[in-house]
């Protein structure tokens, strides 16, 4: 299966992300996509969504972090919720054009046990909360661009080949779904995590 790029800077941002990383480590979505065991699209430009179902689904992902407002998060805070990660940086020009609907699809969820986690791969907390302010993003993201076990959390069960990324944790943490590229709609990420909230907690 070819390579899937998001768009001409993907290249760029892939390196800045996980460094070496995704190449030294397998990447079980697209294994399974290849099988054929789980659901999954690839459009002409590069956007790919994976769906995994909960029986194909590795180990949790466990991370933990310094937000763009200083304070601490970790995996423990989100125990028992659906966990949107999407993976940005401030000039990335599909992360600016996907912030809006990425905040739509978290607004959509308010008063459900959903959460949303940005992680920075390039920024300093200043210019991620500049980003934030101009483009009326209203959740918080980790800084991941000097912390090598952050990145490394992710990598580690899901390699991140492009930027921007966007994954669906499960009540247990695991990998459940991955958006590869721009977001085009937010219905269809919405319809992602819909599916995920539904399943037995």
């Amino acid at each position: 299966m070819r390579r899937i790029l998001s768009a001409a800077a993907a290249a760029t941002a892939a390196l800045a992300l996980v460094g070496g990383l995704a190449a030294c480590s397998a990447d079980p979505l697209a294994d399974q996509y290849r099988a054929g065991d789980n659901k999954g699209y690839i459009a002409a430009n590069g956007f790919q969504t994976q769906e995994i179902a909960p029986d194909q689904r590795g180990e949790p992902v466990v991370f933990s972090g310094t937000l763009d407002n200083g304070s601490t998060a970790t995996s423990a805070d989100y125990a028992g919720k659906v966990l949107v990660v999407n993976f940005w940086y401030a000039t990335c020009g599909p992360c600016i054009v996907e912030a809006p609907r990425l905040e739509q699809a978290y607004q959509s969820f308010q008063g459900q046990d959903v959460a949303f986690l940005g992680v920075n791969t390039y920024d300093q907390p200043a210019t991620a909360l500049s980003f934030a302010r101009d483009n009326d993003v209203s959740y918080s993201s980790l800084m991941a661009v000097s912390d090598a076990e952050l990145k490394l959390a992710f990598a580690d069960k899901t390699p991140i080949n492009a930027t921007p990324t966007t994954l669906v944790l499960d009540r247990q943490g695991r990998v459940a779904a991955r958006v590869i590229g721009e977001l085009p709609e937010a219905s269809i990420l919405e319809a992602m995590v819909q599916t995920v909230v539904a399943e037995s907690a």
